[in-house]
């Protein structure tokens, strides 16, 4: 297990914890945990309104990672305009690799996620958790995009609607 480098990631920054996604690290401090001195990257997820403490030393062990590249958001767009791959195995199977192709804080199985839930407006109806694992990734998507853009979450939104609709055509 390699150490995290104290320059690896500064206060101020956004970057994206697994289970969670885009956050900002407020701050580095020092705090005492059952007798151990820790230092931790406090990040806060301004949208959940939650505060994240995670030891300096685990943030790579736990895939704590800084925003993607342009590059990588651009295969991402990419990937929402291949063809949808919808495997047949039974629908619990596949929403749990949804579900961990979401928390897996990898922007290009998100975008893999969002492609094949997306429903086009003839097609029929979701179910209720198809739809909450269709927002969930939708959510991680855009934010991520938006956060590498340095826009905002509706114009990433309306980016991510663009080439799904064009995709349906």
């Amino acid at each position: 297990m390699s150490k995290a480098k104290k320059s690896e990631f500064r206060p101020d920054e956004f970057v994206v914890y697994p289970a969670h996604g885009v956050g900002q690290i407020v701050s580095i401090e020092e705090q005492e945990i059952a007798g151990i001195s820790l230092e931790l990257f406090v990040i806060s997820f301004e949208k959940d309104k939650m505060t994240l403490r995670v030891p300096t030393h685990k943030a790579t062990e736990v895939g704590m990672r800084s925003l993607s590249s342009p590059d990588v958001v651009t295969k991402a767009m990419t990937t929402l305009k291949g063809k949808a791959k919808v495997k047949k195995a039974m629908w619990s199977r596949r929403a749990q690799e949804y579900e961990q192709k979401i928390n897996s804080g990898d922007l290009i199985a998100i975008a893999e996620v969002v492609r094949d839930l997306h429903r086009a407006d003839d097609q029929r109806e979701q179910s209720y958790s198809e739809r909450q694992l269709y927002e969930a990734a939708l959510e991680r998507l855009t934010r991520e995009i938006a956060a590498v853009s340095g826009g905002d979450e509706d114009a990433a939104q309306r980016q991510v609607d663009e080439v799904l609709v064009s995709r349906a055509a």
